[in-house]
C-alpha cells in the first residue's frame, strides 16, 4: 500500500479510467501530451501532478464524464495537499537558521557591532565624565561655610549652598510622598475587567488559527455555514475539500482579502462581520448568456465553459505553481493581465463571458482552451451538465 492514502485513491481512479479506455500507456501518454514515465508514476501513486491540467488531459483522453472529472479533481486536490504536508522540504532547516539570525539581528552582539557602536564618541565620553569629581566621588559633599562668614554664591540668581541643599531635600521628600500616594491609590483601585473572550466558534480554542484544506471538523462546518449565509452554493459537511477551497478563495476576492484559500484570522473576521454577498448566476442563465454572446458558435462555447468550470461563475482552479484560473471560462492569470482584468472582474460572469469572446475573436476558435477542445470530440464531455 502506498504510504500516501489519498495519492493511492487518486492513482486508482486514473488506472480505472485508463483500463476502461483500452488505451496503452504509450497511446494515452501521447494523447495527453505527457511522457510515458510520468503517466506510469501517476498511475502507480508514486507521484502527483503539480498542475491539474495534466490530469484533465489524461481524463478527457480516456473519455471521462463530467461527474468523473469532478471526482478526479477532488481526488487530485486532496492528494496534492497530502503530498505538500508530508514531504519534507529542504528549505525548512535553512529557514529556521535564517529566522534565528534575523531575531539575533535585532539584538546586536559585541562581535557584530560596527565601528560606531564599538567606541563611544568624544561627546558621549565627555558627558559621562561630567558628574565625577577629581577624587572620583560620584556624590561629593559640599563643605559647610565657616562661622560668621557669608554663604557663597556660585552665580547670579542662585541660592546659597545650604539653602539649595534644603530645597533639594524638600523636593525629594515631595517626590517620595507622591510616589507612595500613587502606589496606595493603585493598590486600592478595583481591578480592570479582563478582556472578554471571543465566543464565536472560529475564534474559540477548539479551532486552530488557520483552517485549511484537508481538515474535517466542526471548525470547517462553521466556515461553510458562514459562506452559505453570504450566498455561496456549498455543502455544509465539515469537509474542507476542493469546493470549500474554491468558495473561500472567491469570498476573499469579493471581500478584498488576499486570495490564499485558507481561513486565517482576517477571513474569520470577514465571515462574521462582512455584508458582501456571493450570489451569482444560475447555470441556466449562464447558458443563455453564453449563447447570446457567442452567436456564431453557441453550442461549442457552452460546452467549453461547462468543461472548464461546470458553468459555475465562482469556479477557481488553483495550481501548485502558484497560478490560478478564474471564473466561467477559467481565464488564466496571464490572460487576465493581458485583458486588463482582475480576479474580482473574472468572477463577474458577464465580464468573464465577454473576455472569453475577445480571446475567441482573435482567431475565431477555442485554441485558448486546448484541453476542452479535445473534450468536444467526445459526446460525454461535450454535453452540458
Amino acid at each position: 500500500m502506498n504510504q500516501y492514502e489519498e495519492a493511492e485513491r487518486f492513482a486508482a481512479q486514473l488506472r480505472a479510467l485508463r483500463k476502461r479506455s483500452g488505451l496503452s500507456y504509450d497511446a494515452l501518454a501521447q494523447k495527453a501530451g505527457i511522457s510515458r514515465s510520468s503517466l506510469h508514476r501517476y498511475c502507480a501513486g508514486t507521484s502527483v501532478p503539480q498542475d491539474y491540467g495534466a490530469v484533465h488531459r489524461i481524463a478527457t483522453a480516456c473519455g471521462a464524464t463530467s461527474a468523473e472529472l469532478r471526482e478526479l479533481h477532488r481526488l487530485w486536490a486532496v492528494a496534492d495537499t497530502e503530498r505538500e504536508r508530508r514531504v519534507p522540504r529542504e528549505g525548512i532547516a535553512h529557514g529556521d537558521v535564517a529566522a534565528a539570525e534575523h531575531e539575533a539581528g535585532r539584538r546586536p552582539s559585541p562581535d557584530s557591532a560596527g565601528p560606531e557602536s564599538a567606541a563611544p564618541t568624544e561627546e558621549a565620553t565627555t558627558t559621562a565624565r561630567e558628574p565625577a569629581t577629581a577624587s572620583g566621588d560620584p556624590c561629593p559633599q559640599e563643605s559647610a561655610p565657616a562661622p560668621g562668614s557669608r554663604e557663597p554664591r556660585t552665580g547670579p540668581g542662585r541660592l546659597p549652598v545650604s539653602r539649595r541643599a534644603i530645597a533639594l531635600t524638600a523636593a525629594a521628600a515631595v517626590t517620595v510622598l507622591g510616589t507612595v500616594g500613587w502606589a496606595v491609590f493603585l493598590s486600592s483601585a478595583p481591578d480592570a475587567p479582563a478582556e472578554k473572550a471571543d465566543s464565536r466558534t472560529l475564534f474559540s480554542p477548539a479551532c486552530s488559527p488557520v483552517v485549511s484544506m484537508g481538515q474535517h471538523d466542526e471548525c470547517v462546518r462553521e466556515a461553510q455555514t458562514l459562506l452559505k449565509r453570504h450566498g455561496a452554493v456549498i455543502a455544509v459537511d465539515g469537509d474542507f475539500g476542493p469546493q470549500t477551497l474554491r468558495r473561500v478563495t472567491a469570498f476573499q476576492v469579493i471581500v478584498g482579502l488576499p486570495p490564499n484559500g485558507v481561513v486565517t484570522a482576517a477571513t474569520k473576521k470577514a465571515l462574521y462581520e462582512s455584508k458582501v454577498r456571493m450570489d451569482t448566476w444560475s447555470p441556466k442563465k449562464v447558458r443563455e448568456r453564453i449563447r447570446e454572446v457567442f452567436d456564431a458558435t453557441p453550442d461549442d462555447a457552452v460546452a467549453i465553459a461547462d468543461c472548464q468550470s461546470f458553468l459555475d461563475p465562482l469556479h477557481i482552479l488553483p495550481n501548485t505553481n502558484g497560478t490560478r484560473n478564474w471564473g466561467l471560462f477559467q481565464i488564466s492569470d496571464t490572460r487576465l493581465r493581458e485583458l486588463g482584468g482582475t480576479p474580482g472582474k473574472a468572477l463577474d460572469p458577464e465580464w468573464n463571458i465577454q473576455a472569453a469572446k475577445r480571446l475567441w475573436s482573435r482567431d475565431q476558435d477555442f485554441h485558448d482552451w486546448p484541453h476542452c477542445e479535445r473534450a468536444l470530440r467526445t459526446k460525454a464531455s461535450a454535453t452540458p451538465s
